[in-house]
């Protein structure tokens, strides 16, 4: 089932998120109804938040970047109770985007290099140090988890320039080939 992606201005988005357990209702079912969501709005990572659950539940499909990097053929997983313990110094700059976010691409400074912790869909515990694209998507998806979206890392001056869009963000303005839902005035 296609789920609609909250938009920026929703609370939701601004809520560090809940553990979540095995016995979560209907997990599985949400895991699956995600992945359609995600693969209808042709995004490649989409935390819980951003279809109103304030739980610690991502999912990456990097599939769809498989023509350009052939790694990523397959590559799709479940992230559930994510956290990010560590990170290295060095740092690199790429633009990014955000389905709750339409219309705003900005470049955002991440550490390249992240440890992780977190459970698959089969609560099978995982602690692993993650590089490159992976490391960015999972740095974007895991902040949802954590109340914030990638305008929060943009210097002052790239988040005044924003501000318009934004604003129309919160005004219902928001033009997606996805389903969403929008803040009711």
């Amino acid at each position: 089932m296609i789920l609609p992606i909250y938009l920026y201005g929703q609370t939701v988005l601004r809520k560090v998120t809940e553990d979540i357990t095995p016995d979560y209702p209907e997990l599985q079912q949400l895991i699956q109804n995600m992945f359609e969501t995600l693969q209808q709005a042709e995004g490649i990572g989409l935390a819980a938040p951003q279809i109103g659950l304030p739980i610690r539940l991502v999912i990456i499909d990097l599939d769809p970047l498989a023509e350009d990097f052939p790694e990523y053929k397959d590559f799709r997983k479940v992230y559930i109770n994510a956290h990010i313990i560590e990170t290295s110094d060095e740092t690199d700059s790429m633009e990014e985007g955000c389905l709750s976010l339409p219309g705003i691409h900005e470049k955002v400074t991440r550490p390249t290099r992240i440890r992780v912790q977190y459970a698959d869909e089969n609560f099978n515990e995982h602690d692993e140090w993650v590089d490159g694209y992976l490391a960015r998507v999972m740095q974007h998806e895991f902040d949802h988890l954590e109340g914030k979206v990638f305008v929060d890392r943009l210097s002052p001056l790239r988040r005044q320039m924003n501000k318009n869009r934004l604003m129309n963000l919160l005004k219902g303005k928001a033009h997606c080939t996805y389903k969403t839902k929008r803040i009711l005035k």
